[in-house]
């Protein structure tokens, strides 16, 4: 996006996806909600919140979700995406997610976090996966 305004306009409601989503959060076991939004190559954004389960490891995070939702819409790379979490430090995606996403994201990749109210802080999938593997190192010569 080359029009500051229309960036920031994008990042806004990807922001506000990922409340919407923490909103409906599944998350009876920790009471920690989570929602997720990412901006596919259409410019669409998709959302998704962390769903618990008693099986504790079967349980999924909000990154996830929306990912799920990208691939289930035909979207293949992701372009931007928001984290949000209420919490005393900032809630970026774990490890696992920070993999996920870089199967759709490039290094420049920004990931905003947020809370329930405000952005508070701002990286890049680069900064939070550096040296990162990813799908081109499985191409084929």
């Amino acid at each position: 996006m080359t029009n500051p305004a229309a960036a920031l306009d994008a990042q806004e409601a990807l922001i506000a996806a990922a409340r919407a989503a923490r909103a409906l959060a599944y998350a009876p076991y920790s009471r920690f909600a989570v929602g997720a939004a990412v901006l596919d190559e259409q410019g669409r954004i998709h959302a998704g919140c962390n769903v618990e389960n008693a099986a504790y490891p079967q349980g999924w995070c909000a990154e996830t979700s929306a990912l799920a939702a990208l691939v289930a819409a035909g979207g293949r790379r992701v372009l931007a995406v928001a984290v949000c979490a209420v919490a005393a430090e900032p809630v970026t995606p774990c490890g696992g997610c920070r993999q996920k996403i870089r199967e759709f994201a490039a290094d420049d990749c920004p990931i905003y976090v947020a809370d329930a109210h405000t952005l508070v802080a701002s990286f890049t999938l680069g900064q939070l996966l550096p040296c990162s593997f990813g799908p081109a190192h499985l191409a084929r010569p």
